[in-house]
């Protein structure tokens, strides 16, 4: 059985993680401050990005949004698993990832997406029909 200490110390590391979370989506860099350590180490090569200290890291995640003036792009990226019926009520789950190359406009009723480009990344699992029919 878990002790009442325990069962806060999970509690407060999985918090962590939402924090993390919404500091991203929110771009609030700052708020950061309060999931890593100052001295924090932190990687995010595996997908593009750049290993280094908390600081160095949290100026970095600012710049990952490129915000002039009216105008802003960024490079999002995207997995998508997905169950299609094969017929004979039989389906496969193919796994599907992408990048979301965007470009943003404000407008007088806030930013707005003026464009968004797809960049094939990786796929898994898709059924040979489909692989035939576009071509890959």
């Amino acid at each position: 059985m878990l002790s009442l200490q325990q069962i806060s110390d999970r509690l407060e590391i999985q918090q962590l993680f939402v924090d993390y979370a919404d500091a991203i989506d929110r771009r609030q860099w700052d708020a950061l401050d309060q999931v890593f350590t100052p001295d924090a180490y932190i990687d995010y090569r595996a997908m593009g990005g750049i290993d280094g200290r908390y600081p160095e890291i949290k100026a970095w995640l600012a710049q990952a949004i490129k915000v002039d003036g009216d105008t802003a792009s960024s490079r999002i990226i995207c997995f998508n698993p997905m169950s299609i019926p094969l017929g004979d009520g039989k389906t496969q789950t193919m796994f599907l990832g992408l990048w979301y190359c965007d470009r943003f406009v404000r407008t007088a009723d806030g930013w707005r997406m003026c464009e968004r480009i797809e960049e094939r990344c990786f796929d898994y699992n898709v059924p040979q029909a489909m692989k035939d029919a576009v071509g890959k």
